[in-house]
């Protein structure tokens, strides 16, 4: 448990145990400002360690039964549910986020492990005809080797919980490299796993003190398979870094997520998720609604609905309380995201909400809940992943165009979002938003349920059965009949 003015030492765990790094990094509560804890921080001596680790590892852990990996998967599953506080503690402390927030970044990591020990069962060879009648031939998956597996800040045990739970139950060693801005959750994890016993290499967690021990991981010919939660430039980065060696990449990137809000929608129910997907997490989620398109009909009722809703949300940091909007991650967050509301503001648009620092919180990287009128292409709002609590609201009249609206950004294949009670036009609106996840009428992520996007905003899946591909090889086997 972390207290006020109580700062923790949190050690990497590499080759089964829990080590120093070359150097150490502060951890600071960006809702506080205050320092809660020091990490080890790996040094190129240390990653090398680490890569070294997993490949001696990788072995042993491909040719160790499904029904024993199983049972590592759960005993840990389990240690993480003993310690349920205790990691949602980290989580709130580490980025100030709203305790109720944490509940979703804990249940995916305690729902990830069951799933994908379950799931891994069904994984199973396949047969494949001859047509000549000669041959008998086998598709059998095989793991594909070490991971090496970078995760962003803002849900630290949700990002970590997506790739170490198919990693483990596919076969392969991985090293987590969480953000350096919030890895005290996934050392606590490294904690547990070396508290169950768990067969060194297999997994590994540290962070990195600079870029040249982060991108040491993927430049390395060690790892055969590099997956991100991040950023397009980031992705482009890595997978520039990582041409050493032919490698399997998954990423999960950058999003520009529209809205198309029509005016026979429930106008109640698409405010509500647009805020709260909005201003939960402080708008820095990947999935979070960026341009909301509204029908000219019922714009201006629309408009009202979610600059009340703005008005109203919870901003803060206070364990007991009902907090909607926690703080920005860190100052340079917080300014850039103010750079975008000052940018869009000078060309034109109405700040309606919002805008500046929430009143009385004279400490932390807050933003109170902001809405914008009028947001138009020219702004750099309307160009850009936001990732702060700032809704767009943009009226639209003529249906064609706002779907070419719609799909122009180049880096916005990620999410989005139809609200209408026509089923048959927001089911043929879907099929022509060039987006990986479509929500209608809703919004729902679990576990089972595939997460991915497409073109700039990502290779391959997080979660579902469609996860263990990227951790999987597929090998022919064929046989000559006599």
């Amino acid at each position: 448990m972390l207290h006020r003015n109580m700062v923790l030492h949190k050690k990497m765990y590499i080759g089964g145990a829990l080590v120093e790094g070359q150097a150490s990094l502060d951890v600071i509560n960006p809702a506080t400002e205050d320092c809660v804890a020091t990490v080890a921080a790996a040094g190129l001596e240390d990653v090398e360690k680490a890569l070294s680790a997993a490949k001696a590892a990788a072995p042993g852990w491909a040719a160790t039964p499904v029904a024993e990996r199983q049972r590592w998967m759960l005993k840990l599953r389990d240690a993480v549910i003993a310690n349920e506080e205790m990691l949602r503690d980290c989580i709130h402390q580490e980025m100030g986020k709203p305790w109720g927030g944490t509940q979703e970044d804990f249940d995916l990591l305690e729902r990830s492990l069951k799933f994908y020990a379950e799931e891994i069962q069904r994984v199973h060879d396949e047969t494949l005809r001859d047509l000549d009648g000669t041959h008998e031939h086998r598709i059998v998956y095989e793991p594909v080797g070490v991971a090496v597996a970078y995760l962003a800040w803002n849900f630290p045990l949700l990002n970590l919980a997506y790739k170490i739970a198919p990693a483990m139950a596919a076969g392969c060693p991985i090293i987590l490299r969480p953000s350096a801005a919030t890895p005290v959750s996934a050392y606590a994890v490294g904690e547990l796993c070396a508290q169950i016993g768990l067969p060194a290499g297999v997994v590994n967690i540290l962070t990195t003190d600079g870029y040249d021990p982060s991108d040491a991981l993927a430049a390395s010919t060690i790892p055969n398979l590099i997956t991100l939660i991040g950023s397009t430039n980031t992705g482009k980065h890595l997978m520039k870094v990582g041409a050493t060696s032919i490698k399997k990449f998954s990423m999960e990137l950058g999003g520009n997520a529209p809205v198309l809000v029509y005016r026979d929608a429930d106008l109640d129910l698409a405010a509500d998720i647009v805020s709260t997907v909005k201003f939960n997490n402080a708008g820095q989620i990947c999935v979070t609604p960026n341009r909301v398109f509204v029908e000219r009909d019922v714009y201006d009722a629309f408009r009202e609905k979610v600059v009340a809703r703005a008005k109203a949300a919870k901003v803060g940091f206070d364990k007991s309380a009902d907090i909607l909007t926690g703080p920005m991650i860190d100052g340079q967050a917080w300014t850039r995201v103010k750079g975008l509301i000052d940018d869009a503001v000078e060309r034109g648009a109405t700040l309606l909400a919002g805008g500046e620092r929430p009143e009385g919180l004279t400490k932390g990287h807050f933003m109170a809940p902001t809405v914008l009128d009028g947001v138009t292409p020219e702004m750099q709002i309307y160009q850009n992943e936001i990732f702060g609590p700032v809704v767009s609201l943009i009226p639209f009249d003529d249906r064609e165009t706002v779907l070419d609206r719609a799909n122009d950004g180049e880096e916005g294949g990620l999410a989005s979002y139809i609200f209408s009670a026509d089923l048959g036009l927001a089911e043929a609106v879907a099929k022509r938003l060039r987006y990986g996840e479509v929500q209608i009428n809703g919004v729902k992520y679990d576990i089972y349920l595939p997460h991915g996007g497409l073109g700039q905003s990502g290779i391959g899946h997080d979660c579902s059965r469609l996860a263990l591909n990227d951790y999987l090889v597929v090998k022919r086997i064929s046989r000559g009949l006599t």
